[in-house]
Formats: structure tokens, sequence, C-alpha cells
């Protein structure tokens, strides 16, 4: 039985910090010439990334291998305040591409700080995005990967105790791993939005719909990408086989074998472009149609950082990928 349908989640793909932030690199390597410096990757997408250093761009961790006078983006997950100071002390010229939504949680968490709180971060250890977030502070924030984590942690007071979260977890093991935190500590304060993105929460609600109409999920997305693996687990949390594609030619003729519906979606960093090239591939397969599910539209765009404007002939062209 070959795949006769394609199910297309909505929305998918690339979300409006991802975009602002790969536009920022573009706009500097327009702007200042080849090379720009990129401390870690600007989004957790191989070909976002290897487009981008066919471009100029040079992907760095340590600053020590960024020359002198050079120019140099913060990648959209954030960076701890020793990286920005250590950026300012050798004096590159810097473009800050967090998204918006990451210094949101960052700005929160320098208000509460100065107001004497200490902070339970949920979150996946090494992440860069924690460890911008937890960088903001010296000490007082302790991070919890799951429910077992909330025992073990050691505040030094709790009269005053915030949450954070990362803003790509699955909202539910979020929502979990919370309320075990408010169950030991009755008294912590929670956002007063929650820190969990809005793309985030739109692809897993997106996939949770799509996932009860389909056979099998394929969901596109670097193995790095925190929100594109937290996709293909609520698909198996729903009872749905689900995998994960970094290209087309990842795709296995065997996961789709005797499935009559292949639901098809992709993590906020990667491009619309790997969307096409994978249902050029089911259709190869044998796929007959392609449909898009309806879902939530986004409209929310970000500012640039100043000192980025171009004309238009120098407008980005990755983001038309997407």
């Amino acid at each position: 039985m070959k795949p006769s349908e394609v199910l297309l989640a909505e929305p998918r793909g690339f979300c409006a910090g991802v975009d602002r932030a790969i536009e920022i690199v573009e706009r500097a390597l327009a702007k200042f010439g080849a090379p720009i410096y990129v401390r870690h990757e600007i989004v957790h997408n191989t070909y976002v990334v290897n487009d981008l250093k066919a471009k100029g761009a040079i992907f760095i961790e340590a600053l020590a291998d960024v020359p002198p006078g050079a120019t140099l983006v913060f990648s959209a997950h954030g960076v701890p305040k020793s990286v920005e100071r250590e950026a300012e002390q050798r004096g590159f010229r810097v473009f800050d591409a967090t998204c918006p939504l990451v210094s949101k949680v960052h700005v929160e968490v320098a208000k509460l700080h100065r107001e004497g709180y200490e902070f339970i971060m949920i979150g996946h250890k090494g992440h860069p995005e924690v460890e911008g977030t937890m960088g903001q502070l010296d000490s007082g924030i302790h991070l919890v990967e799951d429910v077992a984590d909330v025992a073990r942690i050691q505040p030094a007071q709790t009269d005053k105790l915030a949450v954070v979260t990362q803003t790509t977890l699955s909202v539910d093991d979020a929502a979990d791993i919370t309320a075990a935190v408010k169950a030991r500590f009755p008294h912590v304060r929670e956002p007063k939005q929650q820190d969990i993105c809005y793309a985030t929460q739109n692809r897993q609600d997106a996939v949770k719909l799509m996932s009860k109409a389909v056979d099998v999920v394929i969901v596109v997305g670097s193995p790095t990408s925190s929100n594109s693996n937290r996709l293909r687990e609520v698909a198996l949390k729903l009872g749905t086989d689900a995998y994960m594609v970094d290209s087309a030619e990842e795709l296995r003729a065997e996961w789709i074998e005797g499935k009559t519906r292949i639901g098809l979606t992709a993590g906020a960093s990667a491009p619309d472009i790997l969307v096409q090239q994978v249902i050029e591939r089911l259709r190869a397969l044998g796929a007959l149609s392609v449909r898009k599910l309806d879902g939530v539209e986004e409209t929310i765009k970000f500012p640039l950082p100043k000192g980025l404007k171009l004309d238009d002939a120098g407008e980005s062209s990755l983001g038309h990928l997407s």
C-alpha cells in the first residue's frame, strides 16, 4: 500500500524570531561584507547554517576566535552576560539576534533578581538558550529538567522564588514540571505570560490536531533543534509513529510503507524549501495529493536592531525560502 495523501500542518517552519535572526546575519553581510562572525549556530538548522557559511558567515563558540574590529552576531538563543561583557571589552561591532521572546525572559530575571528573587528554570541542560538565561546571573538560578529534579533542588530561601522556562519546551511537559514546582513551593511566582513561545505552542497544537488524522508524522528539523524534537515527541505521545529528518534524503521508504496518510510539519528553524523537498520525495514514493490543514495564522514580526538598514536591493534572500 502506497501513501495517498500528505497533510501539511499549519503553522509550521520559520517563526518571527528565526526570520529576524537570519535577516540580521544577511543584512550584516550585505552592509559590512564578509566575514561576519556568529557566536553559535544562528538557529539550529543545518541547511540555514550552511547557506550562511556559503555567503560569508563564520560560526564560532569562543570570542577569542574573532579578530579585533570584526562584526559579531549573537545567535537567536541568547548569550550569558559574561559573553556580552567580553564582546564589549574586545571592541567588536555587535548585533544581538536573540529572539525577543528569549530577551523577555532575561529582562524578567533581571527585574525579579533586583527584588531579591531566586529562580527555578525548567529547561534542558547544555542548551544554549538555557546557558544564556542562567548566565544572566552569577548564581541563584536552579535548573530542573524533569519532575524528579524538582525534589532535589535546594534554594537558599523560598519566600521569593520564581519559575522561568526555556521557550522551546513541550507545553505539556513544562506544565507537569511547573505543577511539581508549585506543589513543593506553593508560593512560587509564575510568569505573567508563559515563557514558552507562541510559535512553539502553535506548532505543537497543530501536530496534536494532525496526529489524529494521519498514520505517521514526519518532522523536518535538525537533531540539535529543541522545538523540532518536541514536535516528534508530541506525535509519539499521542500514539502516532513519528520521525524527524534534516533533509529529504533522510526520509526512509519503510517509515511510510503501509501508511495511507502522511502528516508533515517543520520546526521553527527549518526553511520551507526543505519541506517542499520532502514533499517531492513523498510524491516519488507514491503520494498522490498534498493538503494543507487549517490552523493559526501567524502575523508577528520583530524589528531589526539599529544599524542594519539596507536599500531594497540589499534585502535578504533566505527569508524568501520560508
